[in-house]
């Protein structure tokens, strides 16, 4: 393929991710889902999220969930898998996920914008390209594309978004992999590209032990990708714009089912939906 054509493509990936992920992110920062997942005796907000997350995947062990997430420290998986589903079903956690969500997003949007002509377009399109993607590879995907599509346009507009979501993920886990970075050295690089300083006190690692922060950022000063202080190098920042490079690449395949005209109509249906999205904070 030619490089204006790859270009092109990780152009139109990281776009719909622009647009997307404010619809997805209603799962963990509105209360609608927690709120479902803790009414089926869920005792915290991360055994909801393990349980209902991994369910796609079927009752796999620990070891599965920490090799499909990538990005959970070593045991975290496993003080909420298999015990999450002990005693409350998988497919009731990704059935209170859902309705959850869509609850959110309907929540936000008002009435007008969730009952639109608009909602349902987008709904269609985006379902369209979330289940015409290769599976190969993509493990996560893989577990949500068994899952049916729901019949409510708002249901299905967040769970096309979120297949599309982990989609993007396996593919980002693979560039991360492919780059020799790991899920805690992923979370450093992330808070560095935001600007949090020290990278340590990030909310996805802050809580990890000390030991275990202090080896990270040790392993990341002798490879060269940050400095003394934990601030980026040039060759770290070059790494971490790498892996975001490769990432929108990997993420093109599934809009390739979608005409050019067809893009830019989803793009123009997204935006204002999306822009509600953001100014609630996805909450």
């Amino acid at each position: 393929m030619p490089a204006g054509m790859m270009a092109a493509m990780a152009l139109t990936a990281r776009r719909m991710f622009e647009l997307l992920e404010p619809i997805c992110l209603v799962t963990y920062f509105a209360d609608e889902c927690n709120e479902e997942l803790a009414a089926l005796g869920h005792r915290t907000y991360w055994d909801g999220y393990f349980a209902s997350r991994a369910a796609p995947l079927g009752r796999v062990p620990a070891q599965v969930v920490h090799a499909a997430f990538y990005s959970f420290a070593d045991g975290e998986a496993a003080r909420h898998i298999p015990s999450a589903w002990e005693t409350i079903p998988p497919e009731a956690s990704v059935a209170a996920r859902e309705r959850g969500s869509a609850a959110s997003v309907r929540r936000i949007l008002g009435a007008d914008l969730a009952g639109s002509p608009g909602l349902v377009r987008a709904a269609d399109l985006t379902t369209k390209a979330a289940t015409h993607a290769p599976t190969e590879g993509r493990v996560m995907y893989a577990g949500m594309r068994t899952l049916p599509v729901p019949s409510d346009p708002v249901a299905r507009l967040w769970h096309s978004a979120t297949m599309l979501r982990e989609h993007r993920a396996d593919g980002h886990v693979a560039a991360l992999v492919g780059a020799r970075i790991g899920g805690t050295e992923a979370h450093v690089l992330s808070a560095l590209e935001m600007g949090i300083h020290p990278p340590q006190s990030f909310g996805r690692i802050h809580h990890l032990p000390k030991e275990r922060l202090a080896a990270v950022m040790d392993g990341l000063r002798e490879r060269g990708l940050v400095d003394t202080d934990g601030r980026f190098t040039d060759a770290g920042r070059e790494t971490k714009q790498r892996i975001e490079a490769l990432t929108d690449e990997l993420a093109a395949p599934p809009y390739d089912a979608l005409s050019p005209a067809e893009l830019d109509e989803l793009v123009a249906e997204l935006e204002p939906l999306t822009a509600t999205l953001v100014a609630a904070g996805s909450r």
